[in-house]
């Protein structure tokens, strides 16, 4: 069993899955494409199987976070080139009827800008996985908004939902997000737990010389509120000038600051191909914050591709097999051009199987993807 971390200067490595340094095969000895299998598996070279999946439902944001895009925004995707509500969600419904989606989580931009968000959700809920239960159903979002619609998403099905907030400090949020909207999002999490999603996550990316400072505020909010909060490492995801490896927070960093304030034991339950590894967080001296888990997502320091499960679809129907790829195949082309089912589904099939190792963030040659944060979906 690994001890606590006990002070804030001890060393203790995180317990992260690392990319297998013994694929299934070698990619020479594997054929260029999947071979044909009704129902296929979203399987890659490595023998990775992917069953969650995630759909950007729009590119655009009402926020203008500093880490994600400019302030002016983006050129956003023009409306006809993107899914329609039945071409969403007869691509999901593929998924999970033919390849083996089990969790579908829904992302943007900000998903909440997609007015008929509730009837996607339902369709979803709809469906049936192979093991003959529902899907399950996440959102991430900033939250603006979700204090009005908590209890309709909940109505059409949403299991669980994922809340940005960076920082406790209004001035901050403000200069972060480029908009006043903290107690929006306060309001947010707080319809979150009273609809009783579950869990409630709350997610934080921390940035050197910027939020540091709220770490610890936020763990003991989070836990005072018992939603469960995961830090994030900075990823090279938005403007290419404000991600620097050698200047980022990691996540031996935030662990070291959270220690001040907790004693910390790895949690015992199995990880699995979760992205955050988690804590046991007991406060230090008596106080009126409870000892829960606190999560931290260490993209950069502790890749954890060797267990990836993920499949992506962009708004505009383009499937990828890497949040920080560049290798896309676009299901909506061929869907616009009358593919069938089987045709759609071997299209995917082929997109995964192409996937990589690793993401290669720590390799000098790495190149950020050509699609922003926006684009992509978290």
């Amino acid at each position: 069993m690994t001890p606590p971390l006990d002070t804030p200067s001890t060393a203790l490595p995180l317990p992260h899955p690392l990319v297998r340094s013994q694929p299934a095969a070698p990619p020479s000895a594997q054929p260029a494409a999947p071979p044909k299998q009704t129902p296929q598996t979203l399987i890659d070279r490595y023998g990775r199987v992917a069953k969650d999946l995630r759909v950007s439902l729009t590119d655009r944001c009402n926020l203008r976070c500093t880490y994600c895009m400019p302030a002016e925004g983006l050129e956003w995707i023009p409306t006809p080139q993107t899914l329609t509500d039945a071409e969403t969600i007869r691509l999901i419904a593929l998924g999970v009827n033919q390849l083996g989606i089990e969790q579908v989580r829904f992302t943007g931009g900000e998903p909440l800008l997609r007015k008929s968000l509730e009837d996607i959700i339902a369709a979803t809920k709809d469906l049936r996985t192979a093991a003959g239960t529902a899907p399950t159903v996440a959102l991430t979002t900033n939250g603006l908004g979700l204090d009005r619609r908590a209890a309709g998403l909940k109505a059409a099905g949403l299991d669980r939902v994922n809340i940005s907030l960076d920082t406790l400090d209004r001035e901050l949020y403000a200069r972060l997000t480029r908009r006043d909207r903290l107690p929006g999002v306060l309001a947010a999490i707080d319809a979150a737990l009273e609809a009783n999603f579950s869990p409630v996550k709350i997610n934080a990316v921390i940035m050197p010389g910027v939020n540091e400072d709220s770490i610890l505020p936020l763990a003991h909010f989070a836990l005072s509120r018992g939603a469960q909060l995961r830090f994030i490492e900075q990823m090279p995801l938005g403007p290419r000038s404000q991600w620097r490896r050698e200047q980022m927070v990691t996540a031996d960093d935030i662990l070291a600051t959270l220690a001040k304030d907790f004693a910390l034991t790895p949690a015992t339950q199995p990880r699995g191909s979760a992205p955050a590894a988690l804590w046991e967080a007991t406060p230090r001296t008596a106080s009126a914050t409870p000892a829960g888990q606190l999560g931290v997502i260490a993209s950069v320091s502790y890749s954890f591709c060797g267990d990836c499960d993920r499949t992506r679809l962009t708004t505009d129907g383009a499937v990828r097999n890497c949040l920080f790829g560049n290798s896309e195949t676009s299901l909506r082309d061929l869907m616009r051009a009358g593919a069938s089912d089987a045709e759609l589904a071997q299209a995917w099939a082929g997109e995964m199987w192409r996937k990589l190792p690793g993401h290669g963030v720590n390799d000098e040659g790495f190149l950020q993807p050509d699609r922003p944060m926006s684009a992509i979906g978290g």
